[in-house]
């Protein structure tokens, strides 16, 4: 006999339950069918109630057996009564939420890209991040305007596989990467808590259930929710008199109201008062004797400075280790959500082709295509064959005038720290 949906009792598969129970989560009744859904959500696990996608029983396990509001002790601090988060719907997210189906590579993507880095041959070292699961844009869910919701996922991925402190934050320690409707909703309890205002009002306050663009801004407030140190670097020619507006492709958007992942920077750009403690980032900057110098005196120009920022991110904790023998390395650095007009991608890695001198290095960014096909990366992968078009990125690709990116510090925020990380912010590195 099929289990029966706790709100409008009608019989659904097993494996469709929770997704039809989160849809009526948009119904105005939700106050009504709250206690009953708590009940359910603290309740000992049942197999009917399991994602038979993802047999994580002793997560769903875990999750079911935490307190209500656990997780939210700090939700309702100094906000005003209009924008109270509900314990009891926390914590009843932090027990439907979905995992995220993704196709599964065999021992990791990252590993089938290093081996084949490993091939290569030339005089080349690679700097890549440890664990990322590719998440793709499915053509019956999210083509056209999920990659932003993708490249989320992807980020997560490597928190939760590479980061303790993070797994036990995020996402109320379920230990996945929750699906773009759960994702959703948990960019609606961190506008709620307070984080990124001015996106909670832009949105009309809901984004639940919409086909609606977003961009790193969004991306940075769902983790710095959770007390993660996410920051946005923006690299901009300055030759375009108006922002970019990331939620509508192509548009631009007028003066004083920029407030998008690759605008903010007009009224807040590294101001030290605003500015939350000290950033990673801040080692990453291009040096001011190197570009900012004359025309005729080394100046790097485009493109080249947001790929000698990346390069300098990965190989930062290197040092002298960069000469060694060895032509592929790890590091325990998060990738990089990378934003530009009309699409997003995930850069896991940097590859530098070495020259005479450092004037003639050569540089491919790495990156993980929402949407490209995962089962189609892992072929070509395996057999060596044609996967540098898919994941490497030369200089001369990147043709945008803004770019920005996101990544995230180690640590986790608390007390004061986390009520800054509530005003997101941005660096501005001038192309």
């Amino acid at each position: 006999m099929l289990p029966s949906c706790p709100f409008c009792h009608i019989s659904v598969p097993s494996a469709e339950l929770e997704r039809h129970a989160n849809n009526h989560f948009v119904e105005d009744e939700l106050e009504s069918d709250m206690e009953l859904a708590m009940q359910i959500a603290l309740a000992p696990p049942s197999p009917e109630l399991m994602d038979e996608t993802t047999n994580d029983r002793d997560q769903y396990a875990a999750r079911s057996e935490r307190s209500p509001g656990q997780h939210d002790s700090d939700f309702n601090h100094n906000l005003p009564n209009s924008r109270k988060v509900d314990d009891q719907e926390t914590s009843l997210l932090i027990g439907s939420q979905i995992k995220s189906p993704f196709y599964n590579v065999q021992g990791g993507l990252m590993a089938l890209i290093r081996r084949c880095l490993e091939l290569e041959n030339g005089n080349a070292i690679t700097i890549v991040s440890g664990h990322v699961d590719h998440y793709q844009s499915n053509e019956s869910e999210d083509i056209g305007w999920g990659c932003g919701w993708r490249n989320i996922q992807m980020l997560s991925s490597h928190l939760l596989g590479q980061r303790p402190d993070a797994r036990d934050a995020m996402f109320g320690g379920s230990g996945f990467v929750p699906d773009i409707l759960s994702l959703q909703r948990w960019l609606e309890v961190a506008w709620k808590r307070g984080f990124d205002t001015y996106g909670f009002d832009s949105f009309g306050q809901k984004i639940y259930g919409s086909k609606k663009w977003i961009g790193t801004t969004e991306c940075a407030t769902i983790l710095r929710s959770f007390g993660l140190r996410a920051r946005i670097v923006d690299f901009d020619s300055m030759t375009s008199k108006q922002p970019l507006n990331h939620r509508n492709p192509g548009c631009k958007l007028a003066g004083k109201q920029s407030h998008g992942p690759m605008d903010k920077f007009l009224q807040r750009t590294m101001n030290e008062d605003s500015q939350v403690g000290p950033s990673a980032c801040d080692k990453h900057l291009p040096e001011k004797d190197c570009h900012h110098q004359g025309k005729n005196q080394g100046k790097i120009y485009g493109p080249q400075v947001l790929v000698d920022w990346v390069w300098k991110y990965f190989a930062c904790e290197f040092d002298s280790r960069l000469d060694a023998s060895k032509s592929v390395l790890i590091s325990e650095k998060t990738p990089l959500y990378l934003q530009h007009d009309g699409h997003s991608r995930t850069i896991v890695g940097i590859q530098m082709q070495k020259g005479k001198c450092a004037s003639d290095h050569h540089y491919s960014l790495l990156v993980l295509d929402p949407a490209h096909r995962t089962a189609a990366l892992e072929r070509s992968l395996a057999d060596n064959n044609g996967w540098q078009k898919l994941i490497k990125r030369g200089t001369h690709t990147l043709k945008k005038p803004q770019y920005q990116l996101c990544y995230v510090d180690p640590g986790i925020a608390h007390g004061v720290e986390m009520e800054q990380l509530k005003i997101i912010d941005s660096i501005l590195v001038e192309l």
